[in-house]
């Protein structure tokens, strides 16, 4: 490539390559391989915006699949943690699910050991 392509593409964002003591530019391996995608997509007549696009699309796409695979393994640790823990559920008093520790009873709030029936409106055998 020209001195002159590597500069502007320098300039666009589309390489950012490292700088020498003296000011020059140092390309990395990883830099290389993104200009010769620059080169690819601009020689199947995209222009510089779209290559701009794309290489972000890309970046994204790359940071999004690494967030993925911390995700998994976490997943995967909480549920080994969670396989390993035992789980006990209770009715909580609003009727909602409550995780109890194992060997533990739930506690009736405000004292009461009442009881609520539900019947359905109808319920044809009397109270």
């Amino acid at each position: 490539m020209h001195a002159q392509t590597l500069r502007q593409y320098d300039r666009l964002g589309l390489v950012t390559p490292s700088r020498t003591r003296g000011g020059g530019r140092r390309y990395s391996s990883r830099d290389i391989d993104r200009l010769r995608e620059v080169q690819r997509l601009s020689g199947e007549g995209v222009s510089l915006a779209g290559i701009q696009r794309i290489l972000e699309l890309e970046t994204q796409v790359e940071a999004m699949r690494t967030r993925l695979a911390e995700l998994t393994a976490e997943n995967h640790s909480l549920r080994e943690a969670v396989g390993r823990a035992p789980r006990v559920f209770a009715a909580g008093r609003s009727g909602e699910v409550v995780a109890l520790r194992a060997g533990t009873r739930p506690v009736a709030r405000g004292g009461g050991t009442a009881l609520t029936l539900w019947r359905p409106a109808g319920w044809p055998f009397g109270d």
